[in-house]
C-alpha cells in the first residue's frame, strides 16, 4: 500500500529559466527593462516576504549602469541574484 503524500506539501525549486520568464511577465509597460515597481511585484509573486526590500537589494546588486532600472542584458544577473533564496512552486 504506497503512503498518500498530503496535498500542497511537495515544493520544487524554480529553475533559472523559469524565474527568467516571471521577471519578464512583470514588465508591464513591455520596454523590456524592470522598474524597481515591477521588481517588487514579481519578488511578491515568487513569495518573498518583503518584496519591497528584495526588489530595492537585486536593483542595487543587478543594475550594472545604475539607471534604475534592470535591462534584457542585466537580468541574468538579477536571475542568479533571485536564485539564491530558493524560490519554490
Amino acid at each position: 500500500m504506497c503512503a498518500a503524500v498530503p496535498r500542497g506539501k511537495i515544493s520544487v525549486l524554480l529553475t533559472e529559466e523559469q524565474i527568467r520568464g516571471i521577471f519578464r511577465k512583470y514588465d508591464r509597460d513591455g520596454d523590456r527593462r524592470l522598474s524597481k515597481a515591477e521588481l517588487k511585484e514579481a519578488f511578491k509573486h515568487l513569495g518573498s516576504h518583503f518584496p519591497w526590500w528584495r526588489a530595492a537589494r537585486a536593483l542595487s546588486r543587478a543594475d550594472a549602469n545604475k539607471d534604475g532600472y534592470i535591462s534584457e542584458e542585466e537580468l541574468t544577473s538579477l536571475v542568479n541574484y533571485a536564485l539564491k533564496f530558493g524560490y519554490k512552486v
